[in-house]
């Protein structure tokens, strides 16, 4: 009977086994095809696990007059997959659904068979802020596309916060909140990362019905499909945020106010239920049930209690207490639940968050029930500033971007030196790779390094070698195009930089610098990879980019001129600059609207979309526009953090500031007076306010097909 018995239940597991290696499979080729087409019928995949256990690899040979790739389950495969594709067909597959996929005519052989281990079990991407500042306005189309960039760069572990406010409106709902209290506690959909954050409250809501219902809906196939390729999906929890109006039902709970989040005052503040209260559990309980029930669950939760607020006590008795009782209401709820949660907070209140405040704080509860992500290594590890954590698993992050601003920035060998480091020297803490991102940018190619990194064949991938495989696939791999991205690399990626002054308010002090101040590189360099890429074939979207930025910090140089003109009081430089100024914005706008990511139009065209009529269609376009202007309301502190570089914002917005605050200038030295600075902000201020409150302007959703002639152009004229 016990023979028996055994039997079965090895039969039992060699049938599971199967069927989890044929749905992997079936998830890779279904990726295979919707990639590559018609040609995916020349490559097979075969799933090798043989337990959860296994060491991830992935394996890339010739076989039966096609490609075998075979791996350890779906990341394993997509990744050996994007191999394929990059080191063979010499192809990139962007993150962006309007990027085409240009395969050779006939698939090359593969060679000699080349297999690569994961150095890493994890492989995290994405950031909160992301959701708003890239992803609020997309549709599955391009979602679907973007899951498959997550995959073929092995990224097994996504952040996946859609949809949840239908989750809250139902938890909400049942404790007897109104449909007015509790949308209406709901910021516009743009931005809800940082209502998520317990940073804002009703901010540019309440939130439209269809909204609430188009999310679930998009959320449903999110998570359908990132399971589908091997992904576990890192899904919200109760961090403690309630609506004010709870205490009318629950008047004895202790909720305080998280005071003032960057300007943003009554009503706009956050309520924080402290976790010690009965209620936290509950409605963590709760949460995760009904969460559970719309989405499914991988046990992988994110939580950030305290994000850029501060908290009721700095004592470390009371944070390690307010840890160790989240940890608990998430375990009560999933036996099986991990904590993860941002180490930012650490580096941007670095003054507050003391080595021992950190410690009692993370180690409160077991470190198995918990997930670091050290968020912003390419600036501060702070694995380095906390003894590894203290033994706390953690991922080590590349942020790169902030706001999804306009910049040529990154920095290939400080990347590898910092990645090469951590897995060698942070101990057994050091649990995987990450790409934090607050938008996706113009740097794509420093994300797809990062998660190169993460494979075996990453530790031999220099920023030299980097250069000449992005040579082969961005461009004819000649030695013009070689000679452009080794320049790229060793000198224009520097890490220098942030956002473009030409999207900043005007204001003096910002023309005192030179581009090459500013950006750390002499332009001629730029201008001469870019001559050089022009000649090698290169890609629209690396050659509109790289453009960009040389005729941004053009700009930079003639403002420059303009201050000193300004100073001198010439009032004939000041109009023959500014008459060239005018130029370079126009120019700009001209080559931007050849490149899909950089058009205004195709961000206002997706806001609307998730109208049901005209009124909602504006509410949302309104929205949209606000955050990459000035954020918040008027003046606020945090204008021109989302600004970009984008076809639509040159000409409408930012030109039109540059000429209020020419006008004034030009006023000064008219009049002999001292700049009107009061006067110009407040016309300025009431600009930039109009401008997305009565949605000025109409502009093109579709790209201009002439490209090279927009860039001959400007090489030509600067």
């Amino acid at each position: 009977m016990k023979l028996r018995l055994m039997l079965a239940m090895v039969l039992m597991a060699a049938c599971t086994d199967s069927v989890f290696a044929s749905v992997s499979t079936e998830a890779a080729t279904a990726l295979a095809r919707r990639i590559l087409g018609e040609q995916c019928d020349r490559i097979r995949f075969q799933d090798v696990s043989r337990n959860k256990a296994d060491a991830e690899f992935f394996t890339v040979e010739d076989s039966d007059g096609g490609v075998l790739v075979s791996g350890t389950g779906a990341p394993a495969m997509a990744m050996g997959l994007n191999w394929y594709l990059r080191y063979r067909c010499k192809v990139d597959v962007s993150w962006y659904s309007h990027d085409p996929v240009r395969l050779p005519s006939s698939l090359p052989v593969v060679g000699e068979p080349f297999t690569s281990e994961a150095r890493v079990a994890n492989r995290f991407f994405l950031n909160y802020c992301t959701f708003g500042y890239t992803l609020p306005w997309w549709g599955w189309k391009e979602w679907e596309r973007f899951i498959d960039w997550m995959a073929l760069n092995g990224i097994n572990l996504p952040l996946a916060i859609t949809g949840q406010e239908s989750v809250w409106y139902k938890v909400w709902s049942e404790l007897g909140l109104t449909d007015d209290e509790i949308r209406g506690y709901f910021t516009g959909p743009a931005h809800l990362p940082w209502h998520r954050m317990q940073n804002i409250d009703r901010w540019q809501g309440p939130l439209p019905v269809s909204w609430l219902d188009g999310q679930e809906e998009l959320q449903r196939k999110i998570v359908r499909r990132e399971r589908e390729l091997g992904m576990r999906t890192v899904l919200p929890a109760f961090a403690g945020h309630v609506p004010q109006a709870i205490k009318r039902i629950f008047p004895d709970a202790d909720i305080r106010s998280l005071g003032e989040w960057a300007g943003f005052k009554e009503p706009y503040t956050c309520w924080f239920l402290d976790p010690m209260d009965p209620l936290y559990s509950r409605i963590q309980k709760r949460f995760l049930e009904i969460q559970e029930e719309m989405y499914g669950t991988d046990h992988i939760y994110g939580i950030d209690l305290f994000n850029e607020v501060t908290p009721p006590s700095w004592e470390p008795d009371y944070l390690a207490r307010v840890g160790r009782q989240v940890c608990e209401s998430l375990v009560s709820a999933d036996k099986d639940a991990v904590w993860l949660q941002m180490t930012w907070l650490f580096y941007y209140q670095r003054k507050d968050w003391t080595g021992e405040r950190i410690k009692s704080y993370i180690t409160s509860y077991p470190a198995e029930r918990s997930m670091l992500l050290d968020y912003y290594c390419d600036y501060q590890e702070v694995w380095k500033m906390t003894d590894s954590f203290h033994g706390v698993p953690f991922i080590w992050c590349y942020l790169g971007n902030f706001g999804g601003n306009s910049m040529l920035k990154g920095n290939f060998a400080d990347t590898h030196e910092k990645i090469e480091n951590v897995l060698t020297e942070a101990g057994p803490g050091i649990c995987g790779l990450g790409g934090t991102l607050e938008g996706f940018d113009c740097n794509p190619y420093m994300f797809d390094y990062v998660f190169e990194k993460a494979w075996s064949y990453g530790r031999g991938l220099t920023p030299e070698k980097y250069a000449s495989a992005l040579a082969e696939r961005r461009a004819d791999g000649s030695a013009a195009a070689a000679e452009a991205w080794n320049m790229l690399a060793r000198k224009i990626y520097n890490g220098k930089g942030h956002r473009s002054p030409m999207t900043l308010r005007p204001d003096l002090g910002r023309c005192r610098h030179t581009s090459e101040e500013r950006c750390g590189f002499p332009n001629a360099d730029l201008k001469k990879a870019l001559e050089l890429l022009f000649d090698s074939s290169a890609k629209r979207f690396d050659l509109v980019n790289m453009t960009r930025q040389y005729l941004a910090n053009v700009f930079q140089d003639e403002v420059l001129e303009y201050s000193k003109a300004f100073d001198d009081e010439d009032p004939v430089r000041m109009k023959a600059l500014r008459g060239r100024i005018n130029g370079i914005f126009k120019d700009m706008d001209a080559l931007l609207a050849c490149e899909p990511s950089f058009l205004l139009g195709g961000w206002i065209s997706e806001a609307r979309s998730w109208g049901a009529d005209k009124r909602e269609k504006n509410y949302f376009e309104s929205n949209a526009r606000c955050l990459v202007t000035t954020w918040g309301d008027r003046g606020s502190s945090l204008g021109d953090y989302a600004s970009r570089e984008w076809s639509g914002l040159m000409s409408s917005f930012y030109l039109a500031r540059w000429n209020m605050f020419f006008d004034y200038c030009e006023d000064s030295v008219r009049k002999g007076k001292d700049f009107d600075q009061e006067g110009f902000s407040e016309k300025v201020s009431g600009f930039e306010k109009d401008w997305w409150t009565h949605r000025k302007g109409h502009f093109r959703k579709t790209a201009d097909p002439n490209y090279r002639k927009r860039v001959a152009d400007i090489l030509r004229k600067y």
